[in-house]
């Protein structure tokens, strides 16, 4: 088993990412982020050129489980082969009440997975899951197999939206955070937040300066203290009679009540750590339309979420895995409090955005992506999945992919015979539009005569052929009498129609066409809680 590389973005299934590049006892934090069962597709947006959003979108990913022949195997897996007696009189007893059914695919993928998580996760870690209701109380149970009872910590609520219309029952408006410890030997930073104004009007009183305090009692720990006289009473008290009489001196001692009590400061408090965070979390905002953190994925967390979750849970140069790490937000977390990472994500568009993430958040940052076709070979291997040897291609160009939509059916987009699209100003107001074609079986003349009257339909300034087998010399007579397109505002001529291969890609050869924007919503920079020194990949 090879050693895990820290600072990593796996593209593939995590459980043989996992299984393959990451050894026992390696990671100190974990963060998952798994499809919920909901039942429900999401998708990416996009932006204009203009820094508008645009109203396209691609799926991102469908949030279905189906009990098929892979669920069998997770099945098969967790009762008969996994090194785990309780896991497996679990998923036993669960498949006996469930049946073969889409939750019960949803818990054995799941099951199968925590396994290996545990197996990575170093004796001082944690583990938080992030889940809702439709399946938090079976997922629950799976950790405790796995975990075992004795190392859940808290299940905390996050409150994530203020109100939500549900027509015939109570809105649903939290997520559940699992949060479990490997042993009883773990890393943890009591989190702290500043008190709020309802706290402090309802627990706080001002005084006449306007600091905000509150009275505590003056009893000694276990009612042992020192006796003495204080103000008409002889009892037990909190400190000796010399330091009551200097707090008393200070302003300290509240003696209008019958019994004197002791004035706490609210900014002293505060200097401590503020107020101790409990297990509802009401003071982290989703991501809403107008956020600068958005990037358009809709199931993206906060930044303060997860910020909260890994200053708790590790210290820094600790290494945080998220398996299922969507867009990226504990990538980028744990990156600007000066942790380690790895990322895992099974679709390139996910890879693609969070590399997009990255770069605009952390200039000059050195990671690796592992899983990508580097040679032709693995080019045709990937292949084998046709959107995600599309969006890997695609990517190669800075072209936002056009895929299924948020429908159920999954139907195409409207841009029929175009993958991908590139843009570019070409004056005020007014946006040029590149056509991208990827091909990655058998391609003649007719493919391209046919994309040619697609750029023409779709009125696109120009249009890129990508080919995963090499063109024909046909082919390449139509590329050449196609007639160039001439750019307006660089007086350059550019080639109307363009054919590259996936070989030309792979070795750094680009299509000619004008400077064009990044369509991925650009990510705020960020400044790190660290001084380690980023370099550049060459």
């Amino acid at each position: 088993m090879s050693t895990s590389f820290e600072n990593t973005l796996y593209y593939g299934d995590n459980l043989a990412v996992m299984r393959k590049f990451i050894k026992d006892e390696s990671v100190d934090l974990i963060y998952l982020d798994p499809p919920f069962n909901s039942k429900a597709d999401y998708n990416v947006l996009f932006k204009e050129v203009t820094g508008e959003e645009s109203t396209a979108q691609i799926q991102a990913f469908s949030d279905f489980w189906h009990w098929d022949t892979e669920a069998r195997k997770a099945y098969d897996y967790l009762t008969i082969s996994a090194p785990n007696e309780e896991l497996a009189k679990l998923a036993e007893s669960l498949f006996s009440f469930l049946g073969k059914n889409d939750m019960m695919a949803y818990l054995v993928m799941m099951g199968e997975r925590l396994l290996e998580l545990r197996r990575i996760l170093k004796p001082t870690g944690s583990l938080y899951l992030h889940c809702d209701s439709t399946a938090s109380h079976y997922l629950k149970l799976i950790l405790d197999a796995i975990f075992g009872v004795e190392n859940f910590r808290n299940e905390i609520i996050w409150k994530r939206v203020t109100s939500h219309s549900d027509a015939k029952r109570y809105g649903r408006i939290s997520d559940r955070l699992l949060f479990y410890s490997k042993t009883e030997k773990y890393i943890f930073h009591r989190p702290t937040r500043p008190r709020k104004e309802s706290d402090l009007k309802m627990h706080y009183k001002q005084d006449d300066a306007g600091r905000y305090y509150t009275l505590d009692n003056l009893n000694p720990p276990g009612g042992r203290g020192p006796i003495y006289e204080f103000h008409g009473l002889t009892r037990p008290w909190r400190f000796t009679k010399e330091k009551m009489m200097e707090l008393e001196k200070d302003g300290r001692i509240y003696t209008k009540s019958r019994v004197p009590r002791l004035v706490r400061y609210l900014d002293e408090l505060e200097e401590r750590g503020g107020a101790a965070v409990g297990e509802i979390w009401d003071d982290i905002s989703p991501i809403n339309s107008q956020s600068k953190e958005r990037m358009g994925f809709q199931t993206q967390k906060p930044l303060s979420l997860l910020e909260r979750i890994i200053s708790a849970s590790s210290d820094e140069s600790d290494i945080v895995l998220d398996p299922f790490c969507g867009c990226g937000t504990a990538i980028i977390a744990a990156e600007k409090l000066g942790r380690k990472w790895i990322g895992i994500d099974v679709t390139y568009l996910a890879i693609n955005l969070i590399k997009n993430r990255l770069n605009d958040s952390f200039p000059n940052l050195t990671y690796k992506v592992e899983g990508v076709p580097h040679d032709i070979g693995a080019a045709r291997e990937l292949a084998k999945n046709r959107y995600q040897f599309q969006w890997w291609a695609l990517d190669y160009i800075g072209a936002r992919a056009v895929g299924a939509t948020a429908s159920k059916k999954g139907r195409k987009g409207a841009d029929e015979g175009v993958d991908g699209w590139l843009r570019f100003p070409i004056s005020d107001g007014e946006v040029g539009k590149i056509a991208v074609q990827v091909k990655s079986g058998h391609v003649g003349v007719k493919d391209i005569r046919e994309f040619r009257d697609v750029i023409n339909r779709q009125n696109a300034a120009m249009g890129i052929f990508i080919t995963l087998e090499e063109p024909t010399s046909e082919m390449l007579k139509e590329e050449k009498v196609t007639d160039p397109y001439k750019s307006p505002i660089w007086n350059t001529e550019y080639p109307k129609l363009q054919i590259i291969t996936i070989e030309q890609l792979l070795k750094g050869i680009k299509p000619k066409i004008p400077p064009v924007s990044n369509m991925f919503n650009e990510a705020q920079k960020i400044g790190r809680n660290s001084n380690r020194i980023q370099k550049r990949l060459g």
